[in-house]
């Protein structure tokens, strides 16, 4: 809170660590206010790459084999339906039906259908087992991505702190300057040069702009690839469950 009460939102360089604080503060030094074209580059290859990710992580949620594996499971859940513990109790059977020789399964005709029923079992157990590993891969490389745009964040949180240092340096001293010498020469081309910068402030804040929306698809991309391991996470509690079963 500052002495009105009001809350003022932290500046972007007060929020980075002290060793991106200082990258920032040397990007900031390297921005040259004279050369107009530079401001449309900068940037631009932290949200190329930054696109590029995004790219891969729509076709990592399009390439999602999670309907399959549904799929496999019901199959397994069939089959277990067809098991019934209770055709193995004899007792159970009508003992008149025995003693007329009418029993219509015996006890091995009911084996042999158990172990034809298990091997079933087994072959889609052994797909499971294959899914399962499938996702324990998939969510290495989901937080390997996840590392990645949290390195996106932070670089693209310095180009902004960089930028708004710069910005700020532009509005507070050198335009002013440039304008005051403008003033007391009279020089009709110093007038120019203060145009000029002001010109490129504009230009750098439209660029921080683009920036901090690039900013905000790290920000939305973290708690996606979160909620892909979860899924991915029950999908493999679940079948160990499945082949427990």
């Amino acid at each position: 809170l500052d002495k009105t009460g009001d809350n003022k939102p932290k500046k972007i360089i007060e929020t980075l660590q002290d060793v991106d604080k200082k990258r920032a503060y040397q990007l900031a030094e390297q921005i040259d206010p004279y050369n107009q074209t530079s401001i449309s580059l900068y940037g631009t290859q932290a949200q190329s790459k930054l696109m590029n990710f995004s790219a891969s992580i729509l076709d990592h949620v399009k390439s999602n084999n999670i309907g399959e594996i549904g799929e496999i499971i019901t199959e397994l859940m069939k089959k277990l339906d067809q098991v019934n513990p209770d055709d193995l109790q004899v007792e159970k059977r009508n003992i008149f039906s025995r003693m007329f020789g009418k029993v219509s399964r015996s006890v091995n005709e009911i084996l042999t259908k158990y172990q034809k029923t298990g091997a079933q079992i087994d072959r889609i157990t052994v797909r499971l087992e294959h899914c399962k590993n499938t996702l324990i891969k998939d969510n290495a490389m989901l937080e390997q991505m996840y590392d990645k745009n949290k390195e996106y964040f932070q670089a693209l949180n310095i180009y902004i702190a960089a930028g708004e240092i710069k910005l700020e340096e532009l509005h507070t001293k050198l335009i002013p300057e440039l304008k005051r010498k403008a003033e007391q020469s009279g020089d009709q081309m110093a007038y120019q040069e203060v145009n000029d910068l002001i010109q490129f402030a504009d230009r750098l804040e439209k660029r921080l702009h683009d920036l901090k929306l690039s900013r905000q698809i790290t920000i939305q991309s973290a708690p996606q690839i979160r909620m892909i391991q979860n899924t991915n996470q029950t999908l493999m509690e679940k079948i160990q469950t499945s082949i427990t079963t």
